[in-house]
């Protein structure tokens, strides 16, 4: 049981390891169109 635990773990590790490497690294596109949007006056009171 001792054995299963630790490589439960060491799996668990390894995912988010690699999740947290794949964002630090991913490349992310920036936005291509330019998005503008009228907000009512009444919005802000």
């Amino acid at each position: 049981m001792k054995i299963l635990s630790r490589i439960i773990l060491l799996l668990v590790l390894a995912v988010i390891v690699g999740g947290a490497v794949f964002l630090v690294t991913w490349d992310i596109p920036a936005p291509t169109s330019q998005i503008e949007e009228t907000i009512p006056n009444s919005r802000f009171n």
